[in-house]
C-alpha cells in the first residue's frame, strides 16, 4: 500500500478571466512594402493581414505580459496573491534564463508563484492551457495564470517576402481555477518532429556568435542578418489544412460534442485561408462565430489565440459560457486542441 497522500484539487478547471495587450504602434502593409517586392492586396489576399501590431522599446516580454495579465486577474475576480503557478509560453524572450515568468509573477504580486516558461510556438497556449487545467485539478494550485507573448518583430527578416508581412506582437492571459463542472475538455496534443525544418530560426544562437560572413545569411548592405523565422509557406499551408482540421475534430469528439453544439471557433491566426479552409473541412454551422482577429494582429504565435479570445469577448461578438473549440499548430511542428467554456 502506498503511503502516499493522494492529491486533493478541485473536481474541475475552467478559464476565469482574459487579457490582451497590443502594442500601441500599428503597422500598416505599406511599412511592410518598403523592403519587399510584393503588394498590399496580395498580403491581403495570401494572409488576410491589413495591419499588426509592433512593440517599441519599452513594450517589453515582461511589460506586455504583466499588461495582458492584470487584466486576467481583474477579470476573474481574484487577487494576483492568489496566483498559484505562471506559465508563459514564448519563443521571443532571448534570455536563456532565468525564465521571464519568474518576473512577471513578481512584478504582478503572487505569492511566490511557481513560474516557468515554455517553448511550444503557436500552439504554445494549448499547452499552457493544458497544464494549468492538470495542476488545479490535482490540486498544486488553485489558481493558474497562463500567458503567451510574444516579440516577432524581433525575429522576423524584413527582407523575406515570405515571411516579412506576417508577424505581430502582443500578449494575451487568462486565468485558470477551480469548477464544479467541466468547462475545459480533454486536450488532443502532439508533434510532428519529421517536419521540424519546415518552421524554424534561421541561425542557431551560437552560428551567429561566431559571426562568420562566410557561413551565415547577409542583408542587402552585405550584413550578417539577426536570427529571424523562415518557413516553408506551401508545405506548412497543406499540413495545417488538411491535418489540423483532423485534430480540430478530435477534440470535439473528445468533448462529445458536435460542430453544431458549438458558438465560437478560435483557432490560431497563422492564415485567413487556413482559418477558412478549417470551417468548410469541419462543416460549422453559420452561427458559429470565426475568430479572424488575424487581420489587425497579424500572427503573435502563442500570444493569438488569447488575444483573439479576448477581442471577441470585448466587441460582444462571444459572450461569457459560449461553447469554443480552440485549436493551435506551429514550429515543431507541434499542435494542441481543445473545448472550452468562455469567462
Amino acid at each position: 500500500m502506498s503511503k502516499i497522500k493522494p492529491s486533493k484539487g478541485a473536481p474541475y478547471a475552467r478559464i476565469l478571466g482574459v487579457g490582451g495587450y497590443r502594442p500601441t504602434r500599428v503597422v500598416p502593409n505599406e511599412v511592410i512594402l518598403e523592403k519587399i517586392d510584393s503588394s498590399d492586396e496580395w498580403i491581403r489576399s495570401r494572409s488576410g493581414i491589413e495591419t499588426r501590431h509592433w512593440a517599441g522599446p519599452e513594450e517589453t516580454v515582461a511589460a506586455m505580459s504583466v499588461e495582458a495579465s492584470g487584466k486576467a486577474i481583474a477579470d476573474a475576480g481574484i487577487d494576483a496573491a492568489q496566483i498559484g503557478a505562471v506559465v508563459v509560453s514564448t519563443v521571443s524572450h532571448f534570455s536563456q534564463t532565468p525564465a521571464i515568468a519568474t518576473k512577471i509573477a513578481d512584478q504582478l504580486g503572487t505569492d511566490k508563484a511557481a513560474a516557468f516558461d515554455i517553448s511550444a510556438g503557436c500552439a504554445g497556449f494549448g499547452y499552457g492551457l493544458t497544464l494549468a487545467k492538470g495542476m488545479v485539478v490535482e490540486g498544486s494550485a488553485e489558481y493558474v495564470l497562463v500567458i503567451g507573448v510574444e516579440r516577432l518583430s524581433d525575429l522576423t527578416d524584413l527582407e523575406d517576402r515570405a515571411t516579412a508581412f506576417l508577424f505581430g506582437d502582443g500578449a494575451g492571459a487568462v486565468v485558470v481555477g477551480p469548477s464544479k463542472e467541466p468547462a475545459i475538455g480533454p486536450t488532443v496534443w502532439g508533434s510532428e518532429g519529421d517536419k521540424s525544418e519546415t518552421i524554424k530560426q534561421t541561425v542557431t544562437w551560437d552560428r551567429f556568435a561566431i559571426g562568420d560572413v562566410a557561413e551565415l545569411p547577409l542583408d542587402s548592405e552585405g550584413n550578417v542578418k539577426f536570427p529571424a523565422i523562415t518557413q516553408e509557406g506551401q508545405a506548412v499551408f497543406r499540413w495545417a489544412v488538411f491535418e489540423m482540421a483532423k485534430v480540430a475534430q478530435q477534440a470535439l469528439d473528445a468533448a462529445g460534442i458536435s460542430p453544431d453544439d458549438l458558438d465560437v471557433f478560435i483557432p490560431h491566426q497563422a492564415n485567413v485561408r487556413i482559418i477558412d479552409s478549417m470551417v468548410k473541412t469541419l462543416k460549422l454551422p453559420e452561427h458559429v462565430t470565426v475568430a479572424r482577429d488575424i487581420r489587425t494582429t497579424g500572427n503573435t504565435s502563442a500570444a493569438s489565440i488569447p488575444l483573439a479570445m479576448e477581442r471577441l469577448l470585448a466587441t460582444g461578438d462571444a459572450k461569457s459560457g459560449d461553447t469554443a473549440l480552440v485549436i493551435g499548430f506551429g514550429a515543431g511542428l507541434v499542435y494542441a486542441a481543445t473545448v472550452v467554456t468562455l469567462p
